[in-house]
């Protein structure tokens, strides 16, 4: 592990140190499964109470910013759970387990069985303890028998060990994956230590593997709980996810603000901008387009006669429609502009608005010039 995660570890240890009830957060349920199968003591949950949902809804008025938005976290509520039979977690070393690797013979295996049971004639006693010691005394003799382990860690539920009957049925369940009741003692066990969806979980598998009645009550009482839990991420998980969504359209109306912003200070209010390249003219056409203005290009020439007679006109009418862009292209000096749009006579008008030509006038008109302009300067 490299070192900065290994501080970033540091940091959430050094956090649940000064605020311990982190813990009991439930996307924090498979840290806290781990603890608690380590032998691990926590503290008690905090007793739940019903608090309203403080979801900030500040980020919906009207001329928010980026850096407000990042500060409005969202707070999540308590769920309102059924903890009437959680317990505490037990902490006791673990228990005594087989050696895996020792081969075993007829003769353990047949000593295993008596051992297993005179265990269960103590458990129908009510001696749980004694039942306790006879099959710890069978594991020893065959520890590659999944049901020795799993029937003590249902002894272990009776005592209210969750701990160590989650021991006991991981080893059932990586001797034999297809333990029914491996999978409905953890899952019992992990009921009593309030991991609800992981005890679901384990309860939905031992039921398809082999159904019974335990199992049903054992769901009816954790499926609620566990339900609540998933409903109460979902929301959440949507409610983040809107907020980022509100970011992710805050920020491009603010690039696109921007933009508008840096396209309207490149046009010249109330006058005529000369072209002097088509690079030049495609920009100005552009942050035409993005301020949603019409824009006015005039194709003109040093020697031409009309061009002399329109062309103060041309300037007085920027002077009249400030909002209006007035483009003049020299076809001498912007060869390739002229290029690109086939001049072939001069003077030539053209209205663009939203990057599309709408209009057109050839020859030195003044008054069908005006009337164009006033025409698609006004019109949406």
């Amino acid at each position: 592990m490299d070192d900065a995660k290994v501080a970033e570890l540091k940091k959430f240890i050094d956090g649940c140190k000064s605020n311990p009830s982190l813990l009991h957060n439930p996307s924090l349920a498979f840290f806290k499964s781990y603890l608690l199968s380590l032998g691990a003591r926590l503290p008690a949950e905090p007793k739940t109470e019903k608090v309203a949902d403080n979801m900030s809804e500040r980020s919906d008025a009207k001329g928010a910013d980026l850096s407000r938005e990042d500060e409005d976290e969202i707070i999540e509520s308590d769920i309102e759970l059924d903890n009437n039979d959680v317990v505490e977690p037990d902490n006791d070393p673990p228990q005594k387990m087989g050696d895996s690797s020792a081969e075993v013979t007829e003769d353990q295996r047949d000593a295993a069985q008596v051992a297993k049971s005179e265990a269960m004639d103590s458990i129908s006693e009510g001696k749980l303890d004694d039942a306790e010691d006879k099959l710890t005394e069978a594991i020893v003799l065959n520890p590659h028998s999944a049901i020795l382990y799993a029937t003590r860690a249902s002894v272990f539920i009776k005592l209210k060990k969750p701990n160590a009957a989650i021991r006991d049925a991981d080893t059932a369940l990586q001797i034999n994956p297809d333990s029914a009741k491996g999978y409905k003692i953890r899952g019992m066990a992990r009921a009593m230590l309030g991991l609800w969806e992981e005890a679901a979980s384990d309860l939905h598998v031992a039921s398809k593997i082999d159904y019974d009645e335990e199992i049903q009550m054992a769901l009816k009482k954790v499926e609620p709980n566990a339900r609540k839990i998933e409903e109460h991420r979902r929301k959440y998980e949507r409610l983040r996810k809107q907020r980022e969504q509100k970011r992710a359209e805050l920020k491009k109306k603010q690039q696109a603000e921007a933009q508008v912003q840096e396209s309207s200070s490149s046009l010249k209010d109330g006058q005529v901008i000369g072209i002097h390249s088509v690079g030049e003219l495609d920009k100005l056409l552009s942050a035409a387009s993005k301020t949603s203005r019409l824009a006015v290009l005039y194709f003109t020439a040093t020697w031409c006669g009309p061009c002399r007679f329109i062309g103060p006109h041309f300037t007085s009418l920027a002077e009249k429609y400030p909002t209006v862009v007035f483009l003049k292209v020299d076809i001498d000096e912007a060869t390739d502009a002229a290029a690109r749009w086939n001049i072939s006579s001069v003077p030539t008008f053209f209205f663009i608005k939203n990057s599309k030509e709408v209009d057109s006038l050839l020859g030195a008109d003044k008054n069908a010039l005006e009337r164009k302009v006033a025409q698609h300067a006004s019109s949406p």
